[in-house]
C-alpha cells in the first residue's frame, strides 16, 4: 500500500492548484524570465543615470534629491528581485513524484504572486527615469572669499569669512584662531530608509517660518545618523549658511558645557574662556554669531535648552538661522517649538536591506538556508537599526545553519546574552528607563516594567493596565479611584513621550516595541541576573511541573495562553505579587495551585476557559486585584468574602455567571471598583447587588446590567449609586417612561426600553448641564423616543448609535429651557465624535439644526433612514474616511454646497 500516500498527495496537490491561484503558479517559470529582462533595462537606465550623475558632479552641481532617491530605490530593487530570483527557481525544481505540480502549492502560489508584483514594481522604477530631464541643479556663484575649485577638480570644503575677533581679556593674549571651515564631514554609516525623512528636514529649511526642526523617536531608530546624514548634505553642496555647527549635548550636558563646545566648533575655546561665568560666555558667542545666518546641529536632547541663554542669537525669519536637534522626548521638542518629526522603526525591506550589510554578503550566501534564518533575525530586531546592526555582527562569520539557529534561540529567550546586545543596546535604551520623572519615581519605572509581562505585540488596553496599576499599589492612595485613574494617565503620558510605549490613534490602548519589552524584562531582571525574579511564557506553551519548581523566588508570573500540567508536589510562591493566567488554553488550574500565596497582590485569570473557582482562592487574603472576566465561571464561591483587602473585583462578560451568593459584595470592605458589565447571566438583572454596593464607602466605580424599573431608578435616586456608576446598560426596562442619568456616567446602553420618551440629566447641585465624562451612547428598539437631546452636554462623546427608535424625528434639538440654538449645541458634542451609526430610523429627518465640521469623524453609518435628505456636514469636514448606507439614499441626498459631496463621495460605501 506504500503506492497509495503519494498518489493521493498528487491528486490533492493537482486539485490544490485547480483553483485562481493556479494562475501565479502556472506563469511562474514564465514571469520569472519577464521579471529578469524588466531588471535587465532597469540596470541599463540606473547605469545612464549614474553615468549622467558622475558628470554633473564633476562640475560641483547639486545632484536633485528624487534623483539620489531614485538611485537608491534602485539599488534596493536590485537585492529584493536577485533574492526573489533565486527562491523562484529553487521552487521550480521542486516537483511531486517526477510531475509538472510543486511539491508545495502555497509557497509556489506565494513566490508566484511575489514575482507578479516585482514586474509591476520594476517597471514602474524604470518608467520613473524618464522624468529625469535634469538630474543636478546648478549651485550659486560662490562669494569672492571662497576658493574657486577647477571645474575638474572633486568637491572641496568651502571656508568661511573670518570670524569676528573675540573680545581681548588680557593683555598678551594669544592671538585670535584661524577660522574655522564652515562644515565639517562626520564619519557616515549607511543611512537606509533615511531618504523620506531628509527630503522633509530639507523642505523645512527652505520655509523661512520654520527656525527650529525636532527630530525624535526611541533610542537607538538613527536620529543621530539621520542629523549626520544632514550635516554631510552640507558638506556636498554649496550652502547658503555661513556656519554649520555641530554639538552633541548628551543627558548630563550643562549651560557651561554646550558653550565650550559651541565655542570649539567656531575655533574659538582656549584658555581665555576659563573661569568666564556662562553670562560673559554667552555674550561672546553671541558677538560671533549675530551677523552670521548658521545652522546648529544639536545632538542628543535630554532636556528642553534654553538657546538665548547659551547665546545663540533670536531665531527668526530675518536671519533665517536654523535649529535642528535629536531627542528621544516629544515634549522637548513641543517644549522647544519645534516642527516635530519622528524617526520611525525601519520596514522590513529596508531592515533587511541594513542588516544585510552588516552581515556580509558572504556569510549571508555561504549556505542556502541561511538567508531565510537570516530573515527571522531580522523580523526579531522589528527595524530598530541599532538591534538590526548589533545583531548583524554578531552572526557575522556564521556561516553553518546551526550557528544562525543557536543564536535565533538565544535572541528568542534571553536576548541579552547575544554578543553585545547588552552592553550595546540594553544599556543605551536603558537611558531613557533612567530619565524617567524622578518626582515619580520609583512608580513610573515599576509601571513600565510592568508593561513587559504582556505578549510580544499585545495591544494593551490602557483602562485594564491602569486597573492592574492600582492593584499593584503603583499609584497614591486616593480615596476615588478615578483620581489614581488621573495620575495613571499622566504616567502612560509620559512613557509615551519618551518613545517607551507607543499609543494608537484614539489613545485607547498602549503597544511596547520588541527590542523595548526585551530591554525591560533584562531591567526587571536586575539587568539579567534573576532570570527568575519575572517570568514571563509566550502564549502556546505547556508548563511542565519542574519548571513550577523552579519559580520559588519569582515575584511576578505572566502565563498567557499556556497549560499547566499536574505536580506532584504542591508549588511553593513564597514571593509571588502577581500572576496572570489568561487564555483559551488555561482550562483548569492545577490541585492546591493557590495554597501558598501569601503575598499575592493581583491575579487575573481572564480569557480563560476556566468553569470554577477552587475553595482554596480564599486563603489569598492579601490580593487587591482579581479579574475574572471572559470566562465561564458559573458561580463565585462564598469563600471570596474573606479577601476584605480586594480593591478590584473584575467580572465583565460573564455569560455563564449565575450565582453570587449574597452577602458576598458587601464583605468585601476595601472594595474600590466593581465591574460586572455585559454579563448575561441572572437573566441579565444584577440590580439586585446595587444595595450591597450602596452600603462600600470605598466604592467610586460600578459598571452594571439593569433589567427592572425598580433598580434603574434605585441607581438614580442614591448619591452613592450616582457618583459611582460608569457603565450603566438598561434592558427590558418596561414601563419606564423617563430616565435621568448622571454626570459622573461614561458608558450609556439602554436596550428595549419599549416606554422610554425621554433621557434626561440628574442635575446636582453645582454641576449644571453636564455630561463631559459621557464617551459612547447606544440607545436600540426604544421605539418613543423622539430625540436624544442630552448629547448636545456630552462634549467629549466619541460614538454614539441609535437605532429602530421609530419615533425620533431629529436627535439633537434646541434646548428652549435654556435658550441655546442646535447649532451651538451640536459643536461642542460633536467635536470629538468618531463614530456615528443611525439605523432603521425610518421617521429621522435631522441630525441636529445647520452644518458642522464635525472634526474627528472618521466613520458614518446610515441604514434605512428614508427621510433623512441632508446630512449637517461643511466644506471642512475633512476626518471621514468610511461612509456606509444605500446607494438610493446617498443618491438622493439633498446638497447646499455639491463641492461637499464631491469631497465625500471618494469614502462613501454602498450597503
Amino acid at each position: 500500500m506504500d503506492f497509495v500516500s503519494p498518489v493521493l498527495d498528487t491528486v490533492k496537490c493537482l486539485w490544490d492548484c485547480c483553483d485562481k491561484r493556479a494562475v501565479y503558479i502556472r506563469e511562474l517559470p514564465e514571469n520569472l524570465k519577464s521579471l529578469r529582462n524588466e531588471m535587465a533595462e532597469l540596470e541599463n537606465v540606473y547605469k545612464d543615470v549614474n553615468k549622467r550623475v558622475a558628470d554633473e558632479r564633476k562640475h560641483q552641481k547639486e545632484i536633485k534629491h528624487v534623483v539620489t532617491g531614485w538611485i537608491d530605490s534602485v539599488e534596493a530593487m536590485k537585492r529584493e528581485v536577485n533574492d526573489i530570483l533565486t527562491e523562484g527557481e529553487d521552487e521550480i525544481k521542486k516537483k511531486c513524484l517526477g510531475t509538472c505540480c510543486p511539491r508545495n502549492c502555497r509557497a509556489s502560489y506565494e513566490i508566484g504572486k511575489m514575482v507578479s508584483k516585482k514586474i509591476d514594481a520594476v517597471s514602474q522604477l524604470c518608467r520613473k527615469a524618464d522624468n529625469f530631464q535634469e538630474v543636478a541643479a546648478s549651485l550659486p556663484t560662490p562669494p569672492v572669499s571662497q576658493v574657486a575649485a577647477p571645474l575638474s577638480a572633486p568637491l572641496v570644503i568651502q571656508v568661511a569669512a573670518p570670524l569676528p575677533t573675540p573680545p581681548v581679556i588680557e593683555a598678551g593674549a594669544a592671538p585670535p584662531h584661524p577660522p574655522a571651515p564652515a562644515v565639517i564631514e562626520l564619519p557616515l554609516e549607511n543611512t537606509v530608509g533615511l531618504d523620506s525623512l531628509s527630503d522633509k528636514v530639507w523642505r523645512y529649511l527652505q520655509d523661512d517660518k520654520v527656525t527650529t526642526i525636532g527630530l525624535y523617536g526611541m533610542g537607538g531608530v538613527g536620529k543621530t545618523t539621520l542629523l549626520k546624514r544632514i550635516n554631510n548634505e552640507f558638506f556636498k553642496t554649496n550652502i547658503e549658511f555661513d556656519r554649520v555647527i555641530w554639538v552633541v549635548v548628551s543627558k548630563s550636558a550643562s549651560v557651561e558645557k554646550v558653550q565650550e563646545l559651541v565655542l570649539r566648533e567656531c575655533g574659538c575655546l582656549d584658555n581665555r574662556w576659563k573661569g568666564r561665568s556662562e553670562d560673559e560666555k554667552a555674550r561672546d558667542i553671541y558677538n560671533i554669531l549675530k551677523t552670521m545666518k548658521f545652522i546648529l546641529l544639536l545632538d542628543d536632547i535630554w532636556e528642553p535648552l534654553n538657546l538665548l541663554k547659551i547665546g545663540f542669537p533670536l531665531l527668526n525669519d530675518q536671519n533665517k538661522s536654523k535649529v535642528i536637534f535629536t531627542t528621544r522626548f516629544l515634549n522637548v521638542c513641543e517644549a522647544m517649538g519645534a516642527e516635530s518629526i519622528k524617526v520611525e522603526c525601519l520596514k522590513f525591506n529596508e531592515a533587511f536591506a541594513l542588516f544585510q550589510t552588516v552581515v556580509g554578503e558572504a556569510t549571508l550566501h555561504s549556505h542556502p538556508r541561511i538567508p531565510k534564518l537570516a530573515k527571522i533575525v531580522v523580523e526579531e530586531c522589528k527595524g530598530l537599526p541599532l538591534a538590526l546592526k548589533i545583531a548583524g555582527a554578531a552572526m557575522r562569520g556564521k556561516t553553518t545553519p546551526q550557528d544562525w539557529e543557536k543564536n535565533i534561540k538565544l535572541l528568542q529567550s534571553y536576548p541579552s546574552e547575544v554578543p553585545g546586545m547588552e552592553k550595546d543596546l540594553f544599556r543605551v535604551l536603558a537611558l531613557s528607563y533612567d530619565n524617567l520623572s524622578k518626582a515619580k519615581w520609583p512608580k513610573t519605572k515599576s509601571c513600565f516594567l510592568y508593561c513587559s509581562m504582556f505578549p510580544e505585540d499585545w495591544e494593551i488596553s490602557c483602562k485594564q493596565l491602569i486597573e492592574l496599576w492600582i492593584g499593584e499599589g503603583f499609584l497614591h492612595e486616593f480615596y476615588k479611584i478615578n483620581d489614581a485613574r488621573t495620575e495613571a494617565e499622566d504616567i502612560i503620558d509620559e512613557l509615551t513621550l519618551a518613545c517607551l510605549l507607543e499609543s494608537n490613534q484614539s489613545k485607547t490602548h498602549v503597544k511596547m516595541h520588541d527590542v523595548i519589552r526585551d530591554m525591560a524584562m533584562w531591567l526587571a531582571g536586575e539587568n539579567g541576573k534573576k532570570k527568575n525574579k519575572c517570568v514571563i511564557k509566550e502564549p502556546g506553551g505547556w508548563i511542565e511541573g519542574h519548571e513550577i519548581a523552579e519559580w520559588k523566588e519569582t515575584q511576578r508570573l505572566s502565563l498567557w495562553d499556556n497549560s499547566i500540567e499536574d505536580f506532584t508536589e504542591q508549588p511553593n510562591f513564597q514571593n509571588l505579587e502577581t500572576l496572570f493566567a489568561s487564555g483559551e488554553s488555561m482550562r483548569s488550574l492545577p490541585t492546591r495551585f493557590f495554597a501558598c500565596m501569601p503575598v499575592i497582590r493581583v491575579l487575573d485569570l481572564s480569557n480563560s476557559e476556566l468553569m470554577d473557582l477552587p475553595a482554596e482562592i480564599s486563603t489569598l487574603i492579601t490580593l487587591h486585584y482579581l479579574n475574572l472576566s471572559k470566562t465561564e465561571i458559573q458561580s463565585l464561591p462564598v469563600e471570596l468574602r474573606n479577601l476584605t483587602e480586594l480593591r478590584c473585583l473584575i467580572l465583565d462578560d460573564t455569560e455563564k455567571l449565575e450565582t453570587i451568593p449574597s452577602q458576598l459584595v458587601s464583605s468585601l470592605s476595601s472594595l474600590q471598583l466593581f465591574s460586572l458589565y455585559a454579563s448575561l447571566g441572572c437573566n441579565g438583572d444584577w440590580g439586585f447587588l446595587l444595595k450591597e454596593l450602596e452600603n462600600l464607602k470605598h466604592v467610586s466605580e460600578i459598571s452594571i446590567p439593569v433589567r427592572s424599573v425598580l433598580h434603574a431608578q434605585m441607581s438614580a435616586n442614591s448619591q452613592h449609586l450616582r457618583r459611582s456608576i460608569r457603565r450603566l446598560s438598561l434592558q427590558d426596562c418596561t414601563g419606564m417612561k423617563t430616565m435621568e442619568i448622571s454626570s459622573y456616567l461614561q458608558i450609556l446602553q439602554m436596550w428595549r426600553c419599549f416606554d422610554l420618551t425621554d433621557v434626561k440629566i440628574n442635575l446636582e447641585k453645582g454641576r449644571g448641564q453636564n455630561l463631559s465624562n459621557l464617551s459612547e451612547v447606544e440607545i436600540v428598539r426604544c421605539p418613543k423616543l423622539k430625540h436624544l437631546k442630552l448629547v448636545a452636554y456630552a462634549r467629549n462623546l466619541l460614538s454614539l448609535t441609535i437605532e429602530y427608535c421609530e419615533s425620533m424625528q431629529e436627535v439633537i434639538v434646541e434646548d428652549e429651557e435654556i435658550g441655546i440654538s442646535e447649532v451651538e449645541q451640536c459643536s461642542d458634542a460633536f467635536s470629538v465624535l468618531t463614530t456615528l451609526r443611525l439605523s432603521y430610523l425610518s421617521n429621522l429627518r435631522s441630525i441636529c439644526g445647520g452644518a458642522l465640521s464635525f472634526p474627528s469623524l472618521r466613520e458614518l453609518t446610515v441604514k434605512h433612514c428614508p427621510r433623512l435628505r441632508k446630512l449637517p456636514f461643511d466644506s471642512n469636514t475633512n476626518c471621514l474616511r468610511k461612509i456606509e448606507g444605500e446607494q438610493h439614499w446617498w443618491d438622493g441626498l439633498e446638497w447646499e454646497v455639491q463641492a461637499i459631496k464631491h469631497k465625500l463621495n471618494q469614502h462613501f460605501v454602498p450597503k
